[in-house]
């Protein structure tokens, strides 16, 4: 009898030591499946990914694969799996680092923690082309964005019409998530637009007096007139000086506007005959939206314009980007032949 017993305590411990081996062999496995360098990226620095809304697992699958991130894909599939990843896909702009493990990616999908992206959007002359420049940069789809800018309900609630709704936008770079719809953005500009209106700048419009969008109707000409920061404020006043008297304001960048031709060089009279609210030649007062987005420069060169008894002004025929400016339109004339001698000079015709 005692030597079965020995015999069993044998087996018993050898059992045990199978068991163990075989413990530690998965063990191991799932140790490396879960913690063990997953993600593989083309440079050895952070990468990105973007995961659109509505996606599916598979959907990430598809889209870490594409781009050739994952070094196992079923080691993957497994560590989502048992951290109910599976079924909490969350989209966005998402950050990879290189030799990220399993755990550590999923619970960066899993958390929603995305990198926001940097949204710059400049030298916007129409809706078409800031739909298209945003969409580029973030998810919300260029048509989606100009739907609702054209949307006269939509732009009427929060203060606008779609002849003026360009106002609303200041050029400059924002933070926003990639995910963002295209009503996310246009309420975010909204926002970023009254934090520049504060009351000092409100107080200075009602002193001109001009309303906000008016301001950024008159300062999208002035910067299309002149791209000297320091000169604004003196164009403005020109042309403050033309409204106040209730003169045309004959401002050549609006005809451009109007005839929708922005490689135009040299405005003809011709132009001056198109049949358009935009045409300040043939209609009095500010046409009915700004000709392009202006810049903080250009709102403030309005809001503190340069008082003085300009009525007049002209390209300087250095071609330096300045103006003469006068008083008299016999003065004017001959500052005018002066420039469009240079511009033959040059060959510049249209």
């Amino acid at each position: 009898m005692p030597g079965k017993k020995s015999r069993m305590k044998q087996v018993l411990w050898s059992l045990v030591v199978v068991l163990l081996i075989v413990v530690a062999f998965f063990g191991s496995r799932i140790y490396k499946m879960i913690y063990s360098p997953n993600v593989i990226t083309s440079k050895q620095s952070p990468q990105y990914i973007l995961i659109p809304t509505g996606s599916s697992f598979e959907d990430v699958v598809r889209i870490l694969e594409y781009r050739q991130m994952l070094i196992d894909e079923k080691s993957f599939r497994w560590t989502a799996e048992q951290m109910k990843y599976v079924n909490k896909v969350k989209p966005g702009r998402y950050q990879l680092l290189p030799r990220m493990n399993n755990k550590e990616l999923i619970s960066l999908l899993r958390s929603g923690r995305q990198v926001p992206v940097k949204l710059v959007f400049n030298n916007i002359r129409t809706k078409q082309e800031l739909a298209q420049k945003v969409s580029e940069q973030i998810e919300a789809r260029s048509v989606s964005i100009l739907n609702l800018l054209d949307d006269s309900d939509y732009t009427h609630q929060l203060g606008f019409t779609p002849q003026n709704i360009l106002s609303m936008f200041l050029p400059d770079t924002y933070e926003v998530y990639w995910n963002t719809s295209a009503d996310q953005f246009i309420k975010k500009m909204k926002k970023e637009y009254d934090k520049f209106w504060n009351a000092e700048r409100l107080a200075k419009a009602r002193a001109i007096p001009l309303t906000p969008v008016q301001v950024s109707t008159l300062a999208s000409i002035v910067q299309l007139e002149t791209n000297r920061d320091d000169e604004k404020p003196i164009m403005a006043g020109v042309y403050l000086n033309r409204y106040k008297k209730d003169w045309k304001l004959e401002a050549d960048p609006t005809l451009v506007y109007a005839l929708g031709d922005f490689s135009i060089n040299r405005v003809l009279s011709v132009y001056k005959e198109i049949d358009s609210p935009y045409n300040t030649y043939m209609y009095k007062g500010l046409p009915p939206g700004p000709i392009c987005l202006p810049t903080t420069a250009s709102l403030n060169a309005v809001l503190n314009y340069t008082k003085h008894n300009y009525m007049y002004f002209c390209a300087k025929e250095d071609f330096s980007g300045y103006h003469s400016f006068t008083s008299t339109y016999d003065q004017h004339l001959l500052n005018a032949r002066r420039f469009q001698k240079a511009l033959d000079r040059r060959g510049i015709r249209s």
